[in-house]
């Protein structure tokens, strides 16, 4: 009997799994609660997949032999605990993609910096000429890839949630850029089940693969400590004065990569295409990676001075009469928003706020009382952002359209200033999505 599979939601991920169930000549059958956009409707059609939108009809779906669902689903949803009642598997897209790839897979997971990180190591594989694709959480699809593409190597960003549903899936070097609380209201509000969710990239490991690590995190360090990990380890570190293996800083501002304590090569600082702490780190981890696939320094080297950043991930924009606008709209959580901070060397206006995720915002006390004269709130509830911050930071606006919040910012600031979004929130209050509000804020910011 043919094989049914059924996928639960069609965006990137879900369109793309359909795509290579059916040339894989499953049955399959796409259903998404909500319209599916034209342009993966379009694919559908192309590979003659069925599909609903707008409801899960029970009799369509229950009757799966397996079901992979999208990462933007959580598991308490009616129709998942059905599925999962019947005994039927529930996998993500990348663990179904890898069953039909022997491509060498690099994973990047982590709180924060997971996405520049994976570019950049992209970025540094296409330099040195390997036929390499990108995927996960950036680029297409890994499944669609999979199916209409032969790549030797795919860089893929992976996120807790689609880590969640992975059981044979097989990292061969595996990034774990550190792990701050985020998403706890998918992990019943408890962070060693996020915790426990992030170190799934290590399932399967063995000796021969690679487990590449901040060690300057010290809940990764902890639970190292508690783990038996096959994996051969690397660590980075700006807080180490050396390492046997991996990367650290020097107290001359040298990033000193290194293989069986021999220095295989040193960068300044200075020469990075990207500013600021955490994108030493995110250089230090691509790097590594880049060791350890033999590409050559001089192509590392190249790729760390020549690199360009993804868009809404502090991204300059323009500056009006002397006041520089930052777009860090992919700062999604306290952690993120505290980097953007850390990295600016002026005075800020900053634009936060958006769908609080249960944000603990003390770790930015000290960093909003140095360097942040106003704080502009873009959201419907500002409640926790004055909460946590009206006794120490002279001025707090709330507005409620990105429009608005520009022109308050201009007007808040002066030369020499800058204005930063970087709201430390989910963007669903307002906005589709981060880079909806990144993109708006540009536009806004190129209106004045």
């Amino acid at each position: 009997m043919e094989k049914r599979i059924v996928i639960l939601g069609s965006g990137e991920s879900g369109t793309g799994a359909a795509v290579l169930a059916a040339v894989q000549n499953f049955e399959v059958f796409v259903s998404d609660k909500s319209a599916i956009a034209e342009n993966y409707k379009n694919i559908l059609k192309e590979y003659n997949v069925e599909y609903e939108e707008n409801k899960h009809t029970e009799e369509l779906i229950l009757n799966a032999h397996e079901v992979i669902k999208s990462p933007g689903i959580p598991d308490t949803v009616p129709i998942i605990k059905k599925i999962k009642e019947l005994g039927i598997p529930v996998i993500s897209e990348l663990e179904f993609a890898a069953r039909y790839t022997d491509a060498v897979k690099i994973c990047i997971t982590g709180s924060n910096g997971k996405t520049t990180t994976t570019m950049l190591t992209y970025h540094m594989l296409q330099k040195a000429g390997l036929n390499v694709g990108l995927a996960g959480n950036v680029g297409k699809s890994l499944a669609f890839q999979v199916a209409t593409e032969n790549y030797d190597y795919y860089v893929i960003e992976i996120s807790s949630f689609q880590l969640d549903n992975m059981y044979e899936f097989k990292s061969d070097l595996s990034v774990l850029m550190n792990i701050t609380p985020d998403h706890l209201d998918r992990y019943d509000y408890k962070f060693q089940n996020y915790v426990d969710s992030k170190f799934r990239i290590l399932q399967n490991t063995s000796n021969k693969d690679s487990f590449i690590y901040c060690s300057d995190d010290e809940t990764i360090i902890k639970e190292i400590s508690k783990r038996n990990i096959n994996a051969t380890q690397f660590e980075f570190t700006q807080n180490k004065k050396s390492v046997e293996n991996g990367a650290f800083l020097d107290s001359e501002s040298n990033i000193n990569y290194m293989s069986n304590n021999k220095q295989q090569m040193t960068m300044q600082i200075d020469e990075l295409a990207i500013k600021g702490k955490h994108n030493v780190y995110n250089s230090m981890a691509a790097g590594i990676v880049a060791q350890c696939l033999n590409i050559r320094k001089d192509i590392i080297r190249e790729s760390l001075v020549d690199f360009r950043n993804v868009e809404h991930r502090l991204e300059s924009v323009i500056s009006v009469h002397g006041i520089k606008f930052i777009n860090d709209s992919k700062a999604t959580n306290v952690n993120s928003a505290w980097y953007a901070l850390e990295s600016v060397n002026s005075k800020i206006v900053w634009i936060a706020g958006g769908v609080d995720k249960g944000n603990d915002y003390s770790i930015l006390t000290d960093l909003v009382r140095t360097k942040v004269k106003a704080i502009v709130c873009l959201g419907k509830d500002n409640s926790a952002l004055i909460k946590a911050f009206g006794d120490i930071v002279p001025q707090i606006v709330e507005t409620t359209s990105m429009l608005e919040a520009v022109k308050t910012s201009y007007y808040l600031g002066e030369d020499g200033d800058t204005v930063l979004l970087s709201p430390a929130c989910a963007s669903f209050d307002l906005f589709d999505n981060y880079e909806d509000r990144g993109s708006q804020f540009k536009m806004s910011v190129r209106s004045l």
